[in-house]
């Protein structure tokens, strides 16, 4: 009987861990397959072009290799409704305020301050005055870049 080598071991070992179970209600697709290429960019946010969710939202996006940060353009009134996604994030609210029910708790983020949040971790959000936040996921959001994220549109 052959022994295996410590590459196969430690790739069947590998595969094991990355065997997971998401959360019901995470977003499909949101995590890409492929790897993007990194490279040094200067983007001024004049120059990305705000796409139109709905009445109430817009966003604009600047993706990187593994990171990903969106300017996001809420309304007053405007909900995101809940969701979960296995990308991490972390809010900053550039202008205005934003009312999360995350955890079993409300927690209102005003201009200046961070919310982190989770992987998988369901979340819900409102803009109690017209807001503008920096969303920053790990990975990148698949669904935000291929425009299959029907939850907010």
């Amino acid at each position: 009987m052959k022994k295996k080598s410590r590459r196969s071991a430690s790739k069947s070992r590998s595969t094991k861990k990355r065997t997971h179970s998401i959360s019901p209600v995470a977003l499909k697709g949101t995590v890409a397959k492929g790897k993007r290429k990194a490279e040094l960019r200067h983007i001024p946010w004049s120059s990305v072009a705000i796409e139109n969710l709905n009445p109430l939202l817009g966003r604009q996006l600047v993706v990187g290799q593994n990171i990903m940060l969106a300017r996001v353009l809420l309304k007053k009134g405007c909900v995101v409704p809940e969701h979960s996604h296995p990308n991490e994030q972390v809010t900053y609210i550039l202008e205005g305020a934003l009312k999360f029910w995350i955890d079993g708790k409300e927690i209102l983020i005003r201009s200046g301050e961070t919310l982190t949040i989770p992987p998988n971790m369901p979340h819900k959000a409102e803009a109690v005055e017209d807001t503008v936040d920096l969303d920053v996921f790990c990975p990148p959001r698949a669904d935000w870049m291929s425009g299959t994220d029907s939850y907010l549109r």
